[in-house]
């Protein structure tokens, strides 16, 4: 009987749920099933941060082409910071990792697929930190994801930052200065890209078909509207790296932690996904 092609599974934080809906998601019956899986991990580790390691493990054996694809459990920020990795989350990690310059996160559940310009900043720096080079940037990255997903002609929209996208510059010049010529720049390209639209009513077009991806500026316009939708079985998917990446997006939930009470679809949602881009290359 041939080897399929093999899946990473990395646990994620062990005082978490990331065991558990790991476990959860193996014995489900759910799995695609042309592909193996190997967890990366012990569940009885001790020292939490020995989950960190288990991402770098993963990243490598994936560089190695050891791994077809690498779906990660949640693990915090702390304890990234206490195994000794100065990033904010696991995407930057595996982006330092890979020597990837050009990525972006990606939250795709439902109907919505939203990625963002800034991630894990305070709100305070989101300003500074948008650029036209960046948005352009998760324009191209969203548009060739979208393909890989079967979209022969993506449609993505793009956020503004202010409300009303600014109201002509009432309300904020970021969208005139900023983000409008960006997306006019990626439309050059050939990309089907508009935007900027006001964010209190992107979504609600998006999650009704007018379009296959959103970019937005920021963590919270993203993700709040996505876990309205999507919060069970939403994944967090790495684009721009040279191999797959998702995970779910939920946290480590260490309240529930050890009570058998995880629901496991997002892990399910985040493995399957990875199989399915992994036979799209």
């Amino acid at each position: 009987m041939p080897n399929h092609p093999r899946i990473g599974i990395t646990l994620g934080d062990p005082a978490g749920i990331g065991p558990e809906v790991v476990a959860k998601a193996l014995k489900s019956g759910r799995l695609n099933r042309h592909f193996d899986y190997e967890v990366i991990g012990d569940p009885r580790a001790k020292r939490h941060a020995d989950a960190a390691d288990w991402v770098v493990k993963g990243a490598k054996r994936c560089l190695g082409g050891d791994l077809a694809a690498l779906a990660t459990a949640p693990i915090t920020k702390d304890l990234l910071h206490r195994a000794g990795y100065p990033f904010t989350g696991q995407t930057e990690l595996l982006a330092h990792l890979s020597h990837t310059r050009r990525f972006a996160m990606m939250l795709a559940g439902g109907p919505l697929r939203v990625a963002l310009v800034t991630t894990h900043a305070p709100l305070r720096d989101v300003a500074k930190l948008i650029t036209g080079r960046k948005i352009v940037e998760v324009i191209e990255l969203s548009n060739q994801i979208c393909r890989r997903f079967g979209i022969r002609r993506p449609r993505i929209a793009v956020a503004g930052l202010n409300p009303h996208a600014g109201e002509g510059g009432l309300l904020g010049d970021e969208e005139r200065r900023i983000i409008g010529p960006a997306v006019k720049r990626a439309a050059r390209s050939g990309i089907d890209v508009s935007g900027p639209y006001s964010a209190d009513t992107l979504f609600y077009r998006a999650a009704h078909g007018e379009f296959d991806a959103v970019v937005a500026m920021y963590h919270d316009q993203g993700l709040a509207p996505f876990k309205l939708i999507a919060f069970d079985n939403g994944v967090n998917l790495t684009l721009g790296l040279p191999f797959i990446r998702t995970s779910p997006d939920h946290g480590t939930a260490p309240d529930i932690a050890g009570k058998g009470i995880a629901r496991p679809d997002g892990m399910i949602a985040a493995i399957n996904m990875a199989a399915q881009l992994a036979t799209t290359k």
